[in-house]
């Protein structure tokens, strides 16, 4: 027999035209050639690294149900567990207008349940025929890869969900998605180029609203890292080496030469991290002094340092990288002074280890990043005094977007407010309302500029996008908001 008969016509960089050219099977020696060995088997995939996130065990809470939205339109209502997460699914009981919204909720802890909540649009969302899901993700802690993944899940079931509760839907012909913090980190990485190549489960969403985001993936733990060091440097125990073994041991004593009422209040020295947090969470604005001087912000900051670099166990190595940190000491002067020099030349600096984050060879990144690559409607907020959440995130949006050519896809706009995440269920729907009307074909949205330092220290910056129209929905209490903009002029 001769062997070439069973090859198919010769093909460019084809298996048989190459086995030809080497007098393989397919091509020398005629009827007489043995048959050319069988090709050695191909090299098993290397495994992926384990971390300690793999070995933790969660459960998803099983709800029976959740209530009707009072006042709201009828709806079906299902809840269930899908891939090991908690999910609630609501869709108007008519006039669905056949577009779905995802919603990402915010970090859960390190808790072992797993819960899912509502969105803050949800009366919106009904009121204009919008079906809505929301998943658990099947893991706590800082695990945004969980979440881009089961979200985009749900996502994918939704349609099978509903025939499984006796209702037939047509797919989806728009998909959205929303979220808070972490929620909306996962917002702005499940839209990236690189989680729709990357990602298991693949969802090509039509336009995104990441709300009080970590929008800057990896530079909210470099933030964090540079607090740390400028506290321990101005408190006289600077950091010599990393990770700081006993941070929880010496973190009473750095809080006591920094403060002279911890939290809320800050001494001459503490004055000048102050002024240092100033810069390194987006610079000089109103609010910012509110923000600083918030038990809640000041609280998420201290339970959020003083790690190794590994995010908790969402990593195996340290990806904390304060080397392009400026560190603003004195208050006195605002361009660079010799006080500053010194304190920047004198301070430790952490290096990450290489590739700590990297593209994993199973999915995406452990830690999805947010590279400004994408091209959908974007609108996002974010408060101006959120310190556990900085409003520099925004900043390092904007950057990234516009260095890969997309930041005609995104509009950013400010709150004025201290909280993190501390929005009016009106400010969020108006966002909303105007990322789908753009996204329809309407006129892009204004918003605010959030990168021209002497737009954002304004007294007014913020007053544009700001509703403190009260609604039960807030995520934010209207007596404490009024009280932070009492101590500024009135918006115009």
């Amino acid at each position: 027999m001769n062997p070439i008969s069973n090859c198919p016509a010769p093909r460019v960089l084809g298996v048989c035209f190459v086995a030809a050219l080497a007098l393989s099977a397919c091509g020398g020696g005629g009827s007489d050639s043995a048959p050319a060995p069988a090709p050695a088997p191909a090299p098993a995939p290397m495994p992926e690294d384990t971390r300690p996130q793999d070995a933790r065990s969660f459960t998803p809470v099983v709800e029976t149900g959740f209530p009707a939205l009072a006042g709201a339109a009828d709806t079906d209502r299902w809840v269930g567990v899908l891939n090991g997460s908690a999910y609630r699914i609501e869709v108007p009981k008519t006039g669905w207008n056949g577009q779905l919204v995802m919603w990402a909720h915010g970090y859960a802890g390190t808790g072992g349940s797993l819960t899912v909540g509502n969105p803050i649009i949800r009366r919106y969302l009904i009121a204009n025929g919008y079906a809505w899901a929301a998943s658990s993700y099947s893991k706590n802690y800082y695990d945004v890869k969980a979440g881009v993944e089961d979200t985009n899940a749900l996502a994918n079931k939704f349609v099978s969900l509903a025939a499984a509760n006796g209702r037939t839907l047509a797919a989806p012909s728009k998909i959205f998605i929303t979220g808070v913090s972490m929620g909306g980190h996962i917002t702005a990485a499940a839209i990236e180029a690189e989680a729709q190549a990357n990602a298991v489960n693949k969802v090509k969403y039509n336009g995104a609203v990441p709300m009080c985001g970590v929008v800057g993936d990896n530079e909210l733990f470099n933030y964090f890292a540079g607090y740390q060091l400028a506290a321990q440097q101005l408190a006289g125990l600077p950091m010599s080496s990393f990770p700081q073994a006993d941070f929880g041991t010496i973190a009473p004593a750095i809080q006591a030469t920094l403060w002279t009422t911890f939290p809320t209040q800050t001494n001459a020295i503490g004055d000048k991290l102050k002024n240092i947090v100033a810069y390194l969470s987006g610079g000089p604005r109103p609010f910012f002094a509110e923000g600083w001087a918030n038990a809640g912000n000041q609280g998420n900051i201290w339970a959020s340092i003083g790690g190794d670099g590994t995010i908790n166990g969402i990593l195996t190595a340290n990806v904390l990288d304060t080397t392009a940190l400026t560190y603003k000491v004195d208050a006195s002067s605002a361009s660079t002074t010799a006080l500053d020099t010194a304190f920047n030349n004198s301070i430790f600096k952490i290096k990450p280890v290489a590739d700590a984050n990297r593209l994993r060879r199973d999915g995406l990144r452990w830690i999805p990043q947010v590279a400004g690559d994408f091209g959908v409607p974007v609108v996002t907020l974010h408060t101006l005094g959120d310190l556990f959440v900085p409003f520099k995130m925004e900043q390092v949006y904007a950057a990234r977007a516009k260095a890969k050519g997309n930041d005609k896809w995104l509009v950013q706009r400010a709150i004025r407010d201290v909280g993190h995440c501390a929005f009016t269920a009106a400010e969020a729907a108006k966002a909303f309302d105007d990322m789908v009307k753009w996204e329809a074909g309407g006129p892009k949205p204004a918003g605010d500029d959030v990168s021209t330092a002497a737009t954002v220290a304004q007294p007014s910056y913020g007053c544009a996008y700001t509703i403190n129209t009260p609604s039960a929905e807030d995520y934010t209490a209207p007596a404490s908001r009024a009280a932070f903009q009492a101590n500024y002029p009135a918006c115009p």
